[in-house]
């Protein structure tokens, strides 16, 4: 079909109310593609969704090796597209528009996702959606469930760790932010120090299951201060150092309950700093936590009992959408595409991309994790 038949068929679905995104998402060590429809009634249904997994190719390293990824991302991100587009049942005829991420992440990746994105666009007539990465992660609770906007955020994962007031894609205000490294990095960091591998995140909270959070005391951070920022540069020094202690299975599980346990009442105690600053404002209360932090089950439970204590409902994206994927994609270009909002052909790959960029330029420092690429 001519690109000129395929724009025709977008433009009567968008008429229509009923609006069909590809998402693509290549911005750390997934290869990710997904098809969702937005419903005129602002729902969303998610078609398909698929994720090619690059973590046998970065185990022997112990982490994400950038030009490995970018490698992956180029041999894998056309055969994942066409099989999100079958499972999907749709093809490219049913699409209304393509959805790819432009940053923030390793930029080597990035590039490929959004030139992919680019090229599917021209070659189909189909409208473009340049989507930040982190945004994807705040409006993922909304795939196919009830979270309507405004809500406080949590964004926690491992390039970043953010407290965001949404109002909708595009309408973000940063409360806190890390101001050293990411929670979902010191969980992979201190995890490899245990030589428990990669990824360490799901590690370390497999070992932590039989081990006593009391035994080991570990640092508090910002201790004396107000605001709603988080620190886990001292907590992960700190455990660093427990590790050449740690002579036994038992030690080690014992450590791990502990960071588990720092990390999770970290979170727990900026987040009810939130939730009280943004009930001063909305009276309509609901906590989102995103990112692959979210997934972790004890830190789940934590915010959603303080929740419970604060008056807010409690919300979290199923598991599968916590960590990248691009279902999150799609439905951020999927709410954008309804305003009417479309990317220049020519939007660029972003290494840097916070998403209140105001709050970034007034506090660089808390903009980016020591990870930094994806903060």
């Amino acid at each position: 079909m001519s690109s000129h038949a395929d724009y025709r068929t977008a433009a009567s679905a968008a008429t229509k109310g009923e609006l069909i995104v590809l998402g693509i998402e290549t911005s750390c060590d997934e290869t990710a593609a997904a098809v969702v429809r937005l419903g005129r009634d602002g729902r969303s249904e998610v078609l398909s969704s698929v994720v090619h997994s690059q973590t046998e190719d970065h185990a022997p390293f112990g982490g994400v090796v950038p030009e490995i990824a970018a490698r992956s991302h180029v041999e894998t991100i056309a055969p994942t597209v066409e099989r999100a587009l079958a499972d999907a049942g749709v093809g490219w005829d049913g699409i209304t528009g393509v959805a790819a991420t432009a940053g923030p992440g390793l930029v080597g990746g990035v590039m490929v996702g959004l030139s992919f994105g680019k090229a599917a666009a021209l070659a189909r007539g189909l409208p473009l959606i340049a989507v930040n990465h982190l945004e994807g992660h705040a409006v993922s609770a909304r795939l196919g469930a009830e979270a309507p906007y405004p809500f406080l955020l949590l964004l926690v994962s491992g390039g970043h760790c953010q407290l965001l007031e949404v109002r909708g894609v595009g309408e973000v205000t940063r409360l806190g932010a890390t101001i050293d490294d990411a929670a979902g990095e010191a969980f992979d960091k201190i995890a490899k120090a245990l030589g428990l591998g990669y990824p360490g995140g799901p590690a370390l909270e497999r070992l932590a299951e039989g081990g006593d959070p009391a035994r080991f005391e570990l640092p508090r951070a910002l201790l004396g201060r107000k605001d709603m920022d988080f620190s886990f540069s001292g907590l992960k020094t700190a455990a660093f150092r427990l590790v050449e202690t740690c002579e036994t299975d038992q030690d080690r599980a014992d450590l791990a309950a502990a960071v588990q346990a720092a990390i999770a009442r970290q979170l727990t105690e900026r987040t009810e700093r939130a939730m009280a600053d943004y009930a001063q404002r909305h009276d309509h209360r609901l906590l989102v936590v995103a990112g692959g932090v979210a997934a972790n089950r004890t830190i789940r439970a934590r915010l959603e009992a303080a929740a419970g204590r604060h008056g807010f409902r409690f919300t979290a994206p199923p598991l599968a959408f916590c960590t990248d994927n691009a279902a999150m994609i799609a439905q951020a270009g999927a709410e954008r595409l309804a305003r009417g909002e479309r990317s220049d052909i020519d939007a660029v790959a972003r290494p840097r991309w916070p998403l209140d960029e105001a709050a970034a330029l007034a506090a660089p420092s808390h903009a980016y994790g020591r990870k930094g690429a994806k903060a």
